[in-house]
């Protein structure tokens, strides 16, 4: 995700219904007020304030924050950025971080921290509110949402019947200048990584090698820009997560749609399901507060929140689900790549590096 490139989202108004809802029932069933590591004074009530690190969707974050707030009187400064700069620097700020709580898009960041030991435990009933398969194998941080990656194509140009069914067959040279996808994007590194876990790191890098030259002409810098891309017609298709055609979707109002969204084979390596996750720092010196927002997070209150909004996630907490239209999360069959499986996505920056995609 690059910050600077977010799609300009709108909340809808199902914010607002969920923000009397939660204004109504607070945060009772959110976890705790906080445990016996906070510090004197950081009891976690109105009045306080956390700072948040985001690498979530600007958007996103915003409409959670404000209802978060309205609840609890917790007051939130957010920080947003790409979540890979902003684990970077919690590394190098160690202890002296202002951060409380780090919220990303993707999974490899919080990992990268938790591997440093910079995460602190995350609440037993925060975690019990979402399936363990979605969180931290070390329980230091929590899953909050999820997306699915897919092909989104142009339906004026391909038919279903000539789609790929395997995320290996988008290396073959007869799909050159057909293609898109990003690089750059932490979205894409899950992808290698389940494809290395497949074929081996050098099965990897030739698939990469293939990806890099069907590229030529549609080098796009996020996938924003792919799916806008593939409506309008200028590439054929593109390997994005499906949120992102449905956001399109939502701001063309009404207006016809150029393109639609195919999933790869079941347990195909480029058919994953990738989670945006949260977590407290050691160092935070706001630790109830902290601990109460990330619980918010994963709360019916909160997860109605990001269900009702633009945000085309699907939610993984409390038992809340996605909003109309998308393909019911458990009705998926995505590759068997766990949370533990992806790690701190290192490994497949070392390969795209290889590849000279970045």
């Amino acid at each position: 995700m690059r910050l600077r490139r977010r799609l300009a989202q709108r909340t809808r108004i199902g914010v607002a219904v969920a923000l009397l809802t939660v204004a109504a029932v607070g945060l009772a069933g959110c976890g705790s007020s906080g445990s016996g590591s906070a510090p004197a004074g950081a009891a976690g009530g109105s009045g306080d304030t956390i700072t948040l690190y985001n690498g979530q969707h600007e958007q996103t974050t915003d409409a959670l924050v404000k209802a978060f707030t309205a609840a609890t009187g917790i007051k939130v400064n957010v920080r947003s950025d790409d979540e890979t700069v902003l684990a970077q620097q919690m590394e190098q700020e160690g202890r002296a971080s202002r951060a409380d709580v780090f919220y990303t898009e993707n999974s490899p960041a919080l990992a990268e921290l938790s591997g440093k030991g910079l995460l602190a435990p995350v609440e037993a009933s925060t975690l019990a509110s979402v399936p363990a398969k979605y969180s931290s194998p070390t329980r230091d941080w929590v899953g909050v949402s999820a997306r699915v990656s897919a092909i989104v194509y142009n339906t004026e140009k391909m038919t279903p019947a000539q789609l790929p069914k395997s995320v290996m067959d988008l290396a073959d040279p007869k799909w050159q200048g057909k293609i898109s996808f990003a690089p750059g994007e932490t979205d894409f590194q899950p992808i290698v990584t389940s494809v290395a876990k497949t074929v081996g790191d050098q099965g990897a890098l030739t698939w990469l090698a293939g990806m890099k030259a069907n590229l030529k002409g549609h080098d796009y810098p996020d996938n924003e820009t792919i799916v806008a891309k593939v409506n309008s017609g200028d590439v054929e298709m593109g390997l994005i997560n499906t949120y992102y055609w449905y956001r399109l979707r939502a701001s063309l109002k009404g207006a016809a749609m150029h393109s639609a969204l195919a999933l790869f084979a079941p347990q195909d390596p480029g058919y994953l399901i990738n989670v945006s996750g949260a977590g407290v720092l050691k160092s935070s010196k706001h630790q109830a507060a902290a601990q109460k927002f990330v619980a918010f997070l994963t709360s019916a209150a909160g997860q109605k929140v990001m269900a009702a909004s633009d945000s085309f996630e699907y939610p993984i907490g409390s038992g809340v689900l996605a909003s109309e239209g998308q393909q019911p999360l458990d009705s998926l069959q995505p590759a068997p790549l766990t949370i533990g499986n992806l790690g701190n996505g290192q490994h497949a920056v070392q390969l795209l590096q290889q590849a000279q995609l970045l």
